[in-house]
Parts: C-alpha cells; structure tokens; sequence
C-alpha cells in the first residue's frame, strides 16, 4: 500500500508505456494543435466584428481546452513516478501487474487487466485503476485468491488465474 500512499501525496504513478503516451501527447499539442488554433484564430479575426463572431468564440474556447490540457499534462509529468516493469511483482497483484481473473461462478467470464494508476486508467484497453473497486479488490492479492467486489447489485468475485508483468 505505500504506492497508493504515494499518489495521495501528490505523486502520479505511470508505468513506461503511460509516460510515454502523456509526453507524446504533450508533443503534439504544443507543436501541431497549439499551432493550429492559432491559425484558426488569426482566420477568425478577419471575419470582422469580434463580438459576434462565432468561429472567433470557438478557437479562443479550444485555445482555452488546449492550453488546460497541456498545464494538466505537464503537472502529471512533473509529479509523475514511473514504475519499473522490472519491480512488478508476479506473486500478489500491484500496480503494473497484468491480472487474469475469472468471476466466480461463470465458466466463460474471464477478463485480463493491467493495474495502472488512475492518470493512465482505462478500462476499454483493459487498464484499470489500482483505485476502482475492482483494483482495489486485486491489490495485493496471489493465484487463486478470490476478490470480492462490492456492487450496488451486490458483491461480485472473482478468481485471479494469473499475474504477469
């Protein structure tokens, strides 16, 4: 649980491949879509009245969009610790591990997530947070042990078939 310590203190916890995303992402605002809006800017102003002019009010709302997001970006890196695939443990769940689980109870509902932070999490790519109610459900857990997930519907568990990096 020190890792989740961590992140209360500030810290954003990535693995490699989260870093990466976040700096390229990075890159690309400030190099392509910063250099964008101001085009559509400079366009829009030439359009005349700047009180009524609605393709003016859009780029100045996405200029506003993509400098938010690059601060966000650059506040997550600074603050960022990312975790070495080396470190991952294979023998209980933590924050990189790459989990197979299968619910209780259901012979064909087996799901494989990598626990992640919540800055990289996303559950469409199987990346879940080591703070949802699931991840927090694995953490620390081994082969075999069950999760109980605490639903709205009820509780829900689930079998840890495997953990890799």
């Amino acid at each position: 649980m020190e890792m989740l310590d961590q992140e209360m203190k500030g810290e954003v916890v990535l693995t490699e491949a989260g870093r990466k995303k976040l700096a390229d992402e990075l890159a690309e605002l400030k190099s392509v879509k910063r250099r964008e809006v101001a085009e559509r800017l400079k366009n829009a102003i030439t359009y005349g009245d700047l009180t009524e002019n609605s393709e003016y009010d859009d780029a100045k709302n996405e200029q506003a969009r993509v400098e938010h997001r690059i601060d966000q970006i650059e506040t997550m890196l600074s603050k960022a610790r990312v975790i070495n695939p080396r470190q991952v443990k294979t023998k209980e769940v933590g924050i990189g591990s790459l989990v197979e689980i299968k619910k209780v109870g259901h012979s064909k509902q087996q799901f494989t997530y990598r626990i992640v932070g919540p800055a990289e999490a996303n559950p469409d790519n199987h990346m879940i947070s080591y703070e949802s109610p699931v991840g927090r459900a694995l953490m620390g857990l081994k082969v075999n042990e069950i999760a109980v997930v605490k639903a709205p519907a009820g509780e829900i568990k689930y079998r840890i078939l495997s953990i890799k990096r």
